[in-house]
């Protein structure tokens, strides 16, 4: 099942579909979201704001996101202990 991450301005990713989550601030990252946006694998989600997060995902799309990387692992977590519990829940 499906575990939509809320990433700002009501857009949303599927969890299960996350590889990673960086910060934009290193050359190298600048380079692969500059290589993305040049291929059509960028999804820009920051609604015109500072970009703060590059979320990669298993297709090797890259989506901007102008949260924390930190406030949006927390999300991610934070979706994964609710399904645990209720997975323990249903025992």
């Amino acid at each position: 099942m499906a575990k939509l991450i809320n990433i700002g301005f009501g857009n949303v990713v599927n969890s299960n579909k996350i590889i990673s989550i960086i910060s934009p601030e290193a050359a190298p990252i600048k380079r692969m979201i500059q290589s993305a946006k040049d291929s059509g694998m960028a999804i820009d989600a920051t609604c015109g704001r500072r970009t703060k997060a590059v979320i990669v995902t298993d297709s090797g799309h890259l989506i901007l996101s102008s949260l924390l990387p930190e406030t949006i692992a927390a999300r991610v977590n934070q979706k994964e202990a609710n399904t645990g519990q209720e997975a323990n829940s249903n025992d």
